[in-house]
């Protein structure tokens, strides 16, 4: 089983949120246990932001973690364009930015599922895609 990450999980647990950590954590090894978990360029770049000049500390962390650096392949980003358009046609709203669509798009094509809190949103742009939310197992 190969399990997408999404970048809100892995904040979670790095900050740590007293909120939304403890789940977060707890599903984050429960997938670990079920296969491998992946992290698209686009997670590795949004958490290493919050880290700041920190960031070699937080690769190792996450390599001794076991995440393993799973870049975009271009099926991935081209399904992650198609939803976008989707979403920009529907919602005429730039609220969501792209590195959402590409998160979506890496788990749907290259993974087996997302681990999110973020539901809706995948639940809405990419259907198949089967969601770990870190509240409800």
């Amino acid at each position: 089983m190969i399990t997408a990450l999404d970048s809100n999980v892995l904040i979670d647990i790095l900050e740590p949120d007293p909120e939304h950590g403890p789940a977060s954590r707890e599903a984050l090894r429960r997938c670990l246990q079920e296969g491998s978990v992946i992290a698209c360029e686009v997670v590795w770049a949004e958490v290493a932001t919050v880290f700041g000049p920190a960031q070699n500390e937080l690769v190792a962390a996450l390599r001794e973690i076991g995440i393993v650096y799973s870049p975009l392949n271009e099926k991935a980003a081209l399904k992650a364009a198609e939803c976008w358009f989707r979403y920009r046609k529907k919602i005429r709203s730039t609220e969501r930015i792209v590195a959402d669509f590409l998160i979506g798009g890496h788990a749907l094509v290259q993974a087996d599922r997302l681990l999110t809190r973020d539901r809706g949103f995948y639940r809405e742009y990419f259907k198949p895609l089967s969601l770990v939310d870190p509240h409800r197992l």
